[in-house]
């Protein structure tokens, strides 16, 4: 009997990015999931019960944990670097409001096991990001709202450790992820859903900023919740990297798209703008040590992303969205 099998599985963001294939496996493996989500209910797999609510607040919190075996936390905020700075409040508030609720509601309701996702964005610029270094520096600038957000996630989880030996809490850092399902707003999504979209709805020149000379970690959603399921099962005790273990530049990325359309548009690279840290990559020695083994390249990913949204246009804008939308009680 697999260690999934017959057991009550809550994801918090089940919709979502890391959500969606988070669900299919876990339905797969034989267990039986329950969605939260803001989202709207046509992005639910079907075969999960699916409660549209805020979990901001704590009596929904309550309401969903209600009688569950594991907790896999994955709700967030998720946007732009250019957003995070105009809408700190919008990335830093729900985030721990969430984040505090959850894992308090979990805990009263007596679930035994429990994933947080944090986030890259808790450490300080570096080239090669290792879990144990957090706690010697602050975030960057850039993500200084999200990644305090999310350490005092990790610090809650800590907290529960000691001071009522809950020690099943699950703390997993994805690097960049990208894949179907992802929020491909252009005014606040993250580099590859963004470069997908306007190509292929076709700007042309495609204006890109900076010289494509960055080198960031992008993973696979696929892999991460894959590495999710292995986390809770295997990597309990301290936080664990979810990376690709390799990097890829912005122009490898925009190369991979264009070369992937019929009709090729012409790039403009525009210097002007800022190009962010050189060079960005996860050590994810650790997460290998419980067997984690991203499976999907750069190129496969990608080519799969351009597809599905050109399947799913009906779909990709049934999010929610925390910065345009009425917030849902």
């Amino acid at each position: 009997m697999g260690f999934y099998e017959g057991k009550k599985v809550l994801v918090t963001g089940g919709t979502g990015l890391i959500g969606r294939p988070l669900v299919e496996k876990l339905i797969d493996r034989g267990a039986i999931v329950r969605i939260a989500s803001l989202d709207d209910p046509s992005r639910a797999h079907p075969e999960a019960e699916f409660y549209q609510v805020n979990l901001t607040r704590f009596d929904n919190c309550l309401k969903v944990c209600k009688d569950m075996d594991f907790v896999f936390h994955l709700a967030g905020i998720k946007g732009s670097p250019a957003m995070t700075m105009k809408k700190p409040a919008s990335f830093f508030v729900p985030t721990i409001l969430f984040n505090t609720n959850m894992m308090e509601a979990a805990w009263q309701n007596g679930v035994e096991r429990y994933l947080f996702t944090s986030t890259i964005g808790v450490y300080s610029p570096a080239e090669i990001f290792r879990e144990d270094d957090v706690w010697k520096t602050f975030p960057s600038e850039n993500d200084k709202f999200a990644g305090w957000a999310k350490r005092m996630g990790e610090l809650q989880a800590e907290a529960y450790k000691i001071e009522y030996g809950w020690d099943k809490i699950a703390i997993v850092r994805p690097a960049n992820v990208y894949g179907p399902y992802d929020n491909f707003d252009p005014n606040n999504a993250m580099v590859i859903p963004s470069l997908i979209k306007r190509a292929l709805d076709g700007e042309n020149p495609l204006v890109v900023w900076g010289d494509g000379s960055p080198v960031r970690d992008f993973i696979h959603a696929d892999d991460v919740a894959e590495g999710m399921l292995l986390a809770l099962e295997k990597g309990i005790g301290k936080p664990i990297n979810l990376g690709s273990g390799r990097g890829v530049s912005i122009k490898e990325i925009v190369d991979i798209i264009v070369n992937n359309m019929e009709k090729k548009p012409k790039v403009i690279w525009d210097t002007s703008k800022p190009t962010g840290d050189k060079k960005r990559l996860m050590d994810i020695s650790r997460a290998k040590s419980i067997g984690f083994k991203p499976k999907i390249s750069i190129e496969e990913g990608i080519k799969g992303v351009m597809k599905w949204y050109m399947e799913n246009k009906d779909i990709v804008n049934k999010r929610y969205n925390v910065f345009t939308e009425k917030k849902i009680v």
